[in-house]
């Protein structure tokens, strides 16, 4: 077999790329490990996890709604109910790709690929071909191979009751208590939706804060909200050791004080990140080279060392997203087919999506200190939003980051209800090289949480109506 295109992963990277480059008139071959097309993200990842995390917001509103007076009885839940309509989302996505495919007339195969040269693929075939084996030509490869979770090994027991990402997913049931080993964004989503379904959930994060790396301002009322959902958040603390006891697991805590406790748990989640799924691919019988982590190597138009390989998504560098993969797949395309594209994203957004939700997009408070660049911040309190207040979701707040000499937007945070709708507006903001003044003489519509947007440049200008800051001194970038 030979093919003009292989795209090696049928994730959100490698279908976008397969679909684009099909649509473009190129011969394309999709090989997928996967019996279905989506990747970790439709199957195991971002889709399902969503779908589980809108039901456990459903359950909290609901909860919240005794504060107006409406009182619910007890949820009854059926978790086979809940697990099919999970499932039937995944099918209803993956029939879709499955025909945009075949309408595009590209040829998915089912199988493993390993390189036996730059242009040479050896096929190991999975499901109703398994144990036979082909040859597959091409005169260019994409590799969108995605990531798999990191289990640290001291977490590394052969135990049903110890599960990564992809086991908390499958809601095989609900257990009475929950240890989410990693404060990131993986296991505080999973957290909040088996603490919803009735869990005990206790969350034990190496390093001294929720979601390290991430905004304090941002974090801070998600961890007041959580504090009251979860059982206990224990930060700096280390899982030393899993101990399978049957009926239980027990986990020896290293507390921060350097006191060591024991503490049994029903089911232990492991989610403290993940890692570039190329072993194992024969990139040695290439020329693409790897770093020291995993990570394929490649410039701005998604090119590696070897002039017949491009990498793409996770393999190709962090941040480990779905929409930077297929941004990326999409410049690769572009690229392969003689275009000028490349990525030069000024701004990729990044959304946890527990409640509230935390986004931002570009430069950070944190990361212009480090780098030594002048920021001015401007931060808008959702209290004094009369939409946020309808809601009873006040705890919110809204964060600019600003080039005090050009009043340039150069970074955007939001905490709150449904922020992770609003972040577009501030990456197209930022990608467009936006001041201040072109926020906050937009119109937003009223009442809306949009509105914090322009009302943190009007706190920026000193002009905010809703709260009172003292005016800024004016500046020539202002007045022009």
């Amino acid at each position: 077999m030979h093919s003009q295109l292989v795209v090696l992963g049928g994730g959100p990277g490698g279908y976008a790329a397969a679909f684009l480059a099909a649509d473009l008139g190129m011969n394309v071959t999709l090989v997928n490990a996967e019996p279905r097309l989506g990747g970790v993200c439709l199957l195991r990842g971002c889709i399902p996890s969503k779908a589980l995390l809108h039901v456990a917001k459903v359950m909290n509103e609901a909860h919240a709604l005794a504060d107006w007076g409406i009182r619910y009885a007890p949820p009854q839940i059926d978790l086979d109910a809940l697990r099919a309509a999970k499932d039937g989302v995944i099918d209803t996505l993956t029939q879709g790709l499955a025909q945009l495919a075949k309408r595009r007339q590209v040829n998915v195969i089912h199988a493993r690929g390993r390189f036996a040269r730059s242009q040479e693929l050896h096929l190991e075939y999975l499901g109703d071909r398994a144990g036979e084996s082909d040859t597959l030509t091409m005169d260019h490869c994409i590799v969108a191979t995605g990531s798999s979770p990191v289990v640290p090994g001291p977490l590394r027991i052969d135990s049903p009751r110890v599960i990564d990402s992809s086991g908390a997913l499958r809601l095989e049931s609900i257990p009475e208590r929950l240890l989410v080993v990693g404060g990131g964004y993986i296991g505080l989503e999973m957290g909040s939706v088996y603490a919803a379904l009735g869990s005990r959930v206790t969350v034990v994060e190496l390093t001294d804060g929720l979601l390290p790396g991430a905004d304090r301002d941002l974090v801070r009322p998600l961890r007041s909200r959580l504090e009251r959902q979860f059982e206990a958040i224990r930060l700096s603390t280390k899982v030393a050791q899993l101990v399978d006891q049957g009926d239980r697991i027990e986990a020896v805590l290293e507390l921060p004080d350097n006191q060591t406790v024991r503490e049994s748990f029903d089911r232990v989640l492991v989610s403290v990140g993940r890692r570039p799924n190329t072993d194992g691919l024969g990139l040695e019988n290439t020329a693409v080279e790897v770093d020291n982590r995993g990570f394929i190597l490649t410039d701005r138009r998604q090119r590696t060392t070897d002039p017949h390989v491009w990498a793409i998504g996770d393999v190709a560098g962090e941040p480990m997203l779905a929409h930077k993969a297929t941004h990326e797949g999409k410049v690769a395309v572009e690229a392969l087919h003689g275009g000028p594209a490349e990525f030069d994203a000024q701004a990729i957004p990044a959304v946890v999506f527990t409640d509230p939700e935390i986004a931002w997009a570009g430069l950070t408070e944190n990361e212009a200190k480090q780098q030594g660049i002048s920021v001015e911040v401007a931060r808008y309190p959702w209290a004094a939003n009369g939409r946020a207040q309808s809601l009873h979701r006040a705890e919110g707040l809204t964060k600019l980051v600003i080039d005090p000499a050009t009043e340039r937007i150069l970074g955007v945070g939001i905490v709150g209800y449904a922020a992770g709708d609003m972040i577009s507006e501030a990456v197209l903001a930022i990608e467009m090289g936006c001041r201040v003044r072109d926020l906050t003489e937009t119109i937003h519509p009223h009442p809306t949480l949009s509105e914090t947007l322009p009302a943190a440049g009007e706190v920026f200008l000193g002009i905010a109506t809703e709260i009172y800051r003292p005016k800024r001194k004016a500046t020539a970038a202002a007045g022009t």
